[in-house]
């Protein structure tokens, strides 16, 4: 009985990772190619990297709005197992996760923590699609490659790098603030910045990158598809308008 209930916990958890990826990650991509688009000039000259980086802080914490109703339930989900049995709240899809907190908690509480998600989004997007963009812009430049599927796997290997250095400390912030209890009326934590100084002062400075390698390996491989894709998306888009 507990291998089916893990089993289906798994597909389950699925749902709300999925409707997180099509609104936040779709949102972001859009935002970004859109400004990026803006703001290279005439004569096809890309955006500086300190554009590239505001237009992907911007493309990110617009995406963040919109997922971060999906990225709430999907946190508690994934942790509701480390809880006690009188205190889970047994999801059963990211739509019942909906259900549940706007009915018990409010609807409001499906922005916990949007700030800090805006900001790890900022911060996440403004390293990873700023170093790809760059990456591969000066791969292109300096002719160390041609614009193919070898050149994007590589600046998709260093912007998952960036992503890594850049987002680990956001990330563990807005992940205890979305999964914190309240005890007798008061949070756990009052702000982001609670968060840091709590954590490096009962677990060290280094800790905000802890685990920073086992980071590195989801997202490498997940930069590198979602960039292989996305190329691939938009030469066939591109090819399709000029037929």
């Amino acid at each position: 009985e507990l291998r089916v209930q893990h089993r289906y916990g798994v597909v389950f958890r699925l749902s709300a990772g999925l409707l997180r990826q099509a609104t936040y990650t779709t949102g972001r991509m859009g935002v970004y190619s859109s400004l990026f688009d803006h703001f290279t000039s005439a004569d096809g000259t890309p955006p500086n990297v300190l554009m590239k980086c505001l237009i992907g802080a911007v493309a990110g914490s617009i995406g963040a709005i919109f997922g971060t109703p999906a990225d709430v339930v999907l946190v508690r989900m994934c942790l509701d197992g480390r809880l006690p049995l009188k205190e889970r709240r047994g999801y059963k899809n990211v739509f019942h996760g909906f259900y549940k907190i706007s009915k018990f908690e409010g609807a409001a509480t499906l922005l916990t923590g949007w700030r800090p998600t805006v900001v790890r989004a900022m911060f996440s997007n403004a390293s990873q699609l700023a170093s790809y963009s760059q990456a591969k812009q000066l791969l292109i430049h300096h002719n160390y490659m041609t614009d193919n599927i070898y050149c994007h796997v590589v600046s998709s290997l260093f912007a998952g790098g960036m992503t890594t250095l850049a987002t680990m400390p956001v990330d563990i912030c807005k992940t205890r603030i979305q999964n914190q209890k309240i005890l007798d009326g008061h949070p756990t934590y009052n702000s982001a910045i609670d968060v840091f100084v709590k954590t490096i002062k009962t677990e060290g400075f280094f800790s905000l990158w802890k685990g920073s390698f086992a980071y590195f390996i989801r997202v490498g491989p997940h930069t590198i598809l979602l960039f292989v894709f996305l190329e691939k998306f938009k030469y066939y888009y591109l090819k399709s308008r000029k037929d």
